[in-house]
């Protein structure tokens, strides 16, 4: 196990056909700490797969280092770095046997003579004749035993003679991990492992790489699109636009404190709703014609930001669940449903704000009988408002509401340079 540090990693890839050079990673700097399970996300292009290929030792950083424990890895060959790798496309022989995939890294650990390497051959040829006929090799042994051992942990053991394309997605995706887990590395690298499988085979393979890294303790970078993914395996998630670090927290930080409109977008399915709104002073903020109190965390924000004689044009955000059809009332806004997805447990309702046309996302009971076209009212949680400001950028919150925040701290937001 241990620490990786990214320390000022830029990635440019030079022009090709005329064009200009492509700047994938700028000026990052990224801590996974020792033992953790860090989830990295963001949109495509966004440099994601190239910081773990550069971790791996697949791709040279233009500049910056990359450190995993107190070793600068930069310079050195992949095979010197005790990291690895799983692959979104599994990445198996085909000529050998499950088996043989495992154990495929554990014989090249190391350089071997030309004896000891006809002796290990000798003794795997050996292998199906009488016991006292068998040539020993207390390497090929260990080896042997090391695949038992990890075979038996993700439950390949009936499986070690086939060969890869006996296998099931699931049983290859299986076999690749267990590739790697041989090994024992300092660091996972995993590689959206799980995007070609089906919805089912994801949700059980999602549960049983959590429950290994758990047990293993062994520092882990994992790279998905998948929100559900991110939201339920990694202790904590960085989110990359653009070859920048954009935000780095635990789950329910992202979710509930996004640091910026990227963030507050791209985090949580469906996305949080964002409006435009006026700061009209205090704890208070005008959409439309209606004039709404904000309570929590975001009220103290937004008390501090006004205070600072910035009132003004903003912009509102509320996730789907802090909005609730209620009867007719004062302090609720009318809309007219656009449409309803029926999901079993909960039911997605768009709307359309009558005062403003503003289209919102809705989670609402399925047992709520709406269509399509009715008039509803909508009652605004108080303090599940979020603010951004004209740059995109959250409104900071007061240190004296930090601890009324999710997991009692504002979320961490890394040093982003221009």
């Amino acid at each position: 196990m241990a620490e990786v540090r990214f320390e000022q990693v830029s990635k440019t890839f030079p022009a090709r056909r005329g064009g200009a050079p492509v700047e994938v990673l700028r000026q990052l700097d990224l801590t996974i700490h020792d033992g953790e399970f860090l989830v990295l996300v963001g949109p495509s292009g966004c440099g994601k797969s190239t910081l773990l290929r550069i971790l791996a030792g697949l791709e040279t950083p233009s500049s910056g280092e990359v450190l995993v424990g107190d070793r600068a890895v930069t310079g050195l060959r992949p095979a010197q770095r005790n990291v690895a790798m799983v692959f979104q496309s599994y990445a198996l022989y085909p000529h050998l046997s499950v088996a043989g995939n495992i154990g495929f890294g554990l014989r090249r650990s190391r350089p071997r003579s030309v004896p000891q390497l006809l002796q290990d051959s000798l003794h795997r040829l050996s292998q199906t004749l009488p016991r006292g006929l068998r040539i020993p090799s207390p390497r090929e042994e260990a080896i042997s035993r090391r695949i038992a051992t990890v075979a038996e942990q993700l439950g390949l053991t009936p499986l070690l003679d086939r060969l890869p394309k006996e296998l099931s997605g699931g049983q290859k995706q299986r076999v690749a991990l267990g590739r790697a887990i041989a090994r024992q590395p300092s660091v996972f690298l995993m590689d959206e492992p799980l995007s070609n499988l089906d919805a089912k085979l994801r949700t059980g393979t999602r549960a049983q790489i959590v429950d290994l890294q758990r047990q293993l303790g062994t520092t882990t970078l994992y790279v998905t699109h998948d929100q559900v993914e991110a939201m339920t395996m990694g202790h904590r998630i960085a989110v990359l636009s653009a070859g920048r670090l954009q935000q780095l927290g635990t789950p329910m930080q992202l979710y509930n404190w996004p640091s910026n409109l990227f963030v507050a977008q791209f985090i949580g399915s469906p996305p949080m709703n964002l409006l435009p709104v006026l700061a009209v002073g205090g704890d208070q903020v005008q959409l439309g014609s209606r004039r709404f109190l904000v309570e929590g965390p975001s009220g103290q924000a937004l008390i501090r930001y006004t205070s600072g004689a910035y009132e003004g044009a903003i912009t509102g955000g509320l996730r789907p669940e802090t909005l609730k059809l209620a009867p007719a009332a004062n302090r609720n806004i009318q809309a007219e449903i656009t449409h309803v997805e029926a999901l079993g447990n909960e039911a997605l309702i768009s709307c359309r704000l009558l005062d403003g046309g503003h289209l919102v996302q809705v989670r609402g009971d399925p047992s709520q009988q709406v269509l399509p076209g009715q008039t509803v009212h909508l009652e605004i949680d108080q303090a599940g408002w979020r603010f951004f400001d004209a740059a995109g950028e959250a409104l900071p919150l007061p240190a004296a509401a930090r601890g009324l925040a999710e997991a009692a701290a504002e979320p961490e937001l890394p040093n982003i340079k221009a």
